[in-house]
């Protein structure tokens, strides 16, 4: 199924024959149009007129094919299924300008140069390209808008090249990994263990509704999502849910129950093709500043919280080591114990969002963890 919902065109005329056509249809009908307005999709891509081809299949677009495997190659690797996408046409962005929406809200947007390649430097090219330089919107990499006439000089000097409805693809296809969590809705979850319950019902009629309510159990799922954590094995997660639904109803407390029981899938997320994984390690002062503040805020009833000066010295250390990091080509990766993976996790997510916090316990024994660095309230050099 094609994981389109819609194209609309907005040019003023086709808007003048529209509202021709609204004047004349009987009250009662137009009442019921305006109710429609109040549906948000949960996904939308608007772009600018002169991005209409790559979307028109008899102008040779392919955009619609590509979504199409996109959605595919999501339910296998995160193992949630991406709503359909509504793609229209927006004579109020630039020709060439795309948004990207998630439930009526803009989360990203980009530009793509019709009838050029965009070219990319993975970290090895040096060469500099004859074009319009750009940002690579899915990752920030700095590229160049080229001719085709110069895609196999770009190619020859260890650029990657790629075509512009694949750039708008693969940025559509980072915001739903990054966003996950805002596209599990409750009745996706519903669909998620009606299927699991075809052929595994004790599995489910075991944990609900008796043990947690749906919404319980979004929540868990939601979780594990915003930290880029794949659900796919929903037999695993429903089954530890299911062990500690008895101690806990807490979803955050559960979800650190199942990542540790999903440690084979997060030890294959995160380890390289050698099957190391290389990470920055967190200083055990700071562990300790955290778990005094915790105690400190379950003693007194209050909220978690450090130092503000703690925090910022926090956030320098981070923000050196993920720079030297991202220059290497590694994903940042910071370990630390169980006991303070989630809070510390919550401490840097507004600044740092992609990077991963992982605890030892959800790390498989067998694995090579190799540190490259530390994190720490220390002032560096």
């Amino acid at each position: 199924m094609i994981g389109i919902m819609g194209f609309l065109g907005l040019q003023a005329e086709k808007e003048k024959k529209m509202l021709v056509r609204e004047e004349e249809v009987p009250l009662e009908e137009v009442e019921d149009r305006i109710e429609s307005y109040l549906q948000v999709d949960p996904m939308e891509l608007e772009i600018g007129y002169g991005l209409i081809p790559i979307v028109d299949v008899e102008q040779d677009g392919d955009l619609l094919n590509r979504i199409t495997t996109m959605r595919k190659q999501i339910a296998m690797e995160m193992g949630f299924i991406v709503p359909p996408i509504r793609i229209r046409d927006n004579i109020q962005l630039n020709a060439n300008d795309y948004v990207i929406k998630i439930r009526g809200v803009e989360i990203a947007k980009g530009f793509v140069l019709m009838g050029s390649y965009l070219a990319m430097n993975p970290g090895a090219a040096t060469e500099k390209l004859e074009g319009e330089e750009t940002i690579e919107p899915a990752f920030g990499l700095k590229a160049y808008w080229i001719s085709e006439a110069q895609r196999e000089k770009a190619e020859l000097a260890g650029y990657t090249v790629v075509e512009a409805s694949a750039v708008v693809a693969t940025h559509l296809m980072e915001v739903i990994k990054a966003n996950g969590d805002k596209i599990l809705g409750r009745q996706d979850t519903q669909t998620l263990i009606d299927n699991i319950k075809n052929n595994y019902p004790a599995v489910v009629e075991e944990l609900i509704p008796g043990l947690l309510s749906l919404g319980q159990i979004q929540k868990v799922l939601q979780n594990l999502l915003k930290e880029r954590i794949p659900i796919r094995d929903l037999v695993t997660i429903l089954e530890t849910l299911s062990d500690y639904a008895q101690v806990t109803k807490d979803p955050d407390i559960l979800t650190e129950y199942v990542r540790q029981a999903l440690s084979i899938t997060i030890t294959r997320t995160y380890q390289s093709e050698e099957g190391v994984i290389h990470t920055l390690t967190l200083d055990p002062r700071v562990e300790q500043i955290i778990s005094e503040a915790l105690a400190q805020a379950k003693q007194k009833g209050g909220s978690f919280a450090i130092p503000p000066e703690a925090v910022q010295k926090l956030y320098q250390s981070i923000s050196k080591r993920v720079e030297e990091l991202t220059e290497q080509g590694l994903t940042p990766i910071i370990v630390c114990s169980q006991n303070v993976r989630m809070y510390f996790r919550r401490l840097i997510e507004s600044i740092f969002p992609n990077v991963a916090v992982l605890s030892y316990n959800e790390l498989i024994p067998t694995i090579k963890i190799e540190s490259i660095g530390g994190v720490s309230l220390e002032n560096e050099d």
